[in-house]
């Protein structure tokens, strides 16, 4: 497993268990290095002291909060520690909320909370009364020099912690907002069996990110001293403007039957558009 990126305490009530975080997810993308343009040696940024005018080493660098204009204050390590709240250490449930209600909005980065030697069954039993109550707990735990207000839920194998953005932080954008009422009822039906014909178990491993996979097949081909093959670029089709003649138009596209949602035998898209008359019901 990834390395430890916090360990203390959990407690809820009057229990407490060993926990440690590890991070669950990373994005991946495309590294470039910068070269000299001329020989295409590695270059690298020097650390420059403006006021001797001379480059100085790493180890000369230290922390330094701006507190007026070019005026600073030097902050240590040993300084950030003496002021960490008890958070840094010990993770504390401040309530419990109801899963559904938690917008996925506030989710911030995401970890794996494992229990540590000692801490097996009563994280078992957390694990498995939130799984079977449909709750979340919310806690506050401090780590990379911020107290964080994180989401603890049961995952498929055990609990997941996420760390969430504070309602400040959220952007209130006053035009985003939508008009229902200019939807009108054939189509709201259409644009539902559109979705219905498209729905799917979701399953995260088939998707793949086509420009890290274009961009390293480039690289490859480089390497090798192939020629680069350019994308060929997706024709877009032209959009109709008639919703309902877009809608038809996905639907025949599509050729998968459609499920009934009251238990009636599924209908293809042919029979959807046939008159109620002409449609056999089976029996």
């Amino acid at each position: 497993m990834a390395s430890t990126v916090w360990k203390g305490h959990l407690t809820f009530g009057l229990l407490s268990l060993p926990v440690k975080l590890y991070s669950a997810a990373r994005s991946e993308s495309v590294g470039f290095n910068q070269l000299h343009k001329a020989d295409n040696s590695r270059v690298k940024q020097v650390l420059y002291c403006q006021l001797e005018d001379k480059p100085i080493p790493r180890s000369e660098i230290v922390k330094g909060y701006e507190y007026e204009k070019d005026k600073y204050v030097v902050v240590d390590d040993e300084d950030i520690k003496k002021v960490a709240p008890k958070t840094a250490k010990t993770m504390e449930v401040l309530e419990f909320v109801k899963a559904s209600e938690v917008d996925a909005i506030f989710f911030e980065s995401s970890y794996y909370m494992a229990p540590d030697e000692a801490g097996e069954k009563p994280y078992a039993l957390l694990f498995e009364a939130l799984r079977q109550s449909g709750c979340v707990g919310v806690a506050k735990i401090a780590m990379h020099n911020r107290e964080h207000i994180v989401v603890l839920r049961p995952g498929p194998k055990g609990i997941l912690l996420h760390t969430m953005y504070y309602p400040d932080e959220i952007r209130q954008v006053e035009e985003f907002r939508t008009d229902t009422s200019i939807v009108k009822a054939k189509e709201l039906e259409m644009a539902k069996m559109l979705i219905d014909s498209l729905l799917a178990a979701f399953e995260p491993e088939k998707y793949k990110d086509a420009y890290r996979e274009n961009l390293m097949a480039m690289i490859q081909a480089k390497v090798e001293g192939k020629q680069v093959v350019e994308t060929v670029e997706t024709k877009h089709k032209a959009p109709v403007v008639d919703i309902l003649e877009a809608l038809k138009m996905s639907l025949a596209e599509v050729k998968k039957p459609i499920r009934s949602s009251v238990g009636t035998p599924a209908l293809s898209v042919e029979e959807q558009e046939q008159p109620k008359k002409g449609r056999k019901t089976g029996g």
